[in-house]
């Protein structure tokens, strides 16, 4: 089985607190924080795919987007291509599409959240990033 490449947002506001959506029920690793984001589509540009993503999730049009960090994650399933990017500007306001729970939280806080273990390492790579702090 092909891995599937998920795109996933950190989206980092003025204040520099960054966006957390929570798993919800009903979903594999319901209850997990994670970076916003999903499933590329066969053919899609991965920036199309990113942008189409936090549109239907949350309700956000990105206008400035640039990748951040990409690396291969193997869940018991499936292997799973991640693929982050750092999105510093959007048109709109975040808002629940899909059931799930969101919050703005300070870059420090990122390592006590209960995040999917496939998003630790962005976490690790942010935290040793000047300015991204």
């Amino acid at each position: 089985m092909p891995a599937l490449h998920v795109l996933a947002g950190v989206l980092r506001r003025g204040d520099g607190r960054i966006l957390l959506t929570q798993r919800p029920e009903g979903r594999a690793h319901a209850g997990y924080w994670e970076f916003p984001g999903g499933k590329r589509e066969p053919g899609e540009r991965r920036r199309a795919a990113l942008a189409r993503e936090l549109h239907e999730e949350l309700g956000l049009r990105i206008t400035s987007a640039s990748p951040l960090l990409r690396y291969s994650w193997d869940y018991p399933e499936r292997q799973v291509d991640l693929d982050f990017w750092l999105v510093d500007a959007w048109e709109g306001e975040p808002e629940s599409r899909e059931a799930q729970c969101f919050e703005w939280v300070a870059p420090a806080s990122l390592a006590t959240r209960e995040l999917l273990p496939a998003n630790r390492r962005v976490v690790e790579w942010l935290a040793q990033q000047k300015g991204l702090n």
